[in-house]
């Protein structure tokens, strides 16, 4: 076989083929068969993001109660204790921390109330607002 035959051939080839029946049909049935006889399911999960927001709402509603009520015994101590505020600008920050420290020992006392360890810094951190206290009088 030639270089030209082998062309021939390949001219050839590019005719147009009829296949030996038509498909068209069938899947223009199908298509049609399908789309008549397809009814909306429906899904039970289509609640799903509903149930969601409303679980989150209730979590967040109820963790909300809980850090309230942690919070209250907090918020009656601070008040109880009414900080000391120096009037020497050069004392108040060091009040600020050491009110702070006590609020904080002092909530640590009600979770743990036979912790030495806490009972003797919450007794340093007085001491250390007395002694404050001193200098700010003597100051004048």
């Amino acid at each position: 076989m030639n270089e030209f035959e082998w062309r021939r051939q390949m001219r050839e080839l590019r005719q147009p083929l009829a296949p030996p029946h038509e498909l068209w049909n069938r899947i223009d049935a199908a298509l049609d068969s399908a789309t008549t006889a397809a009814k909306p399911v429906r899904r039970p999960w289509h609640w799903l993001p509903a149930i969601g927001i409303a679980a989150a709402l209730v979590l967040a509603g109820w963790l909300g109660g809980r850090l309230q009520q942690q919070l209250q015994p907090t918020l009656a101590v601070a008040s109880a204790s009414q900080p000391w505020k120096p009037a020497d600008p050069r004392l108040a920050g060091a009040a600020i921390e050491l009110t702070a420290a006590q609020i904080e020992l002092r909530q640590a006392l009600q979770q743990a109330p036979n912790s030495t360890a806490l009972q003797q810094l919450l007794a340093n951190t007085e001491r250390q607002q007395a002694s404050l206290r001193q200098l700010e009088h003597q100051a004048g």
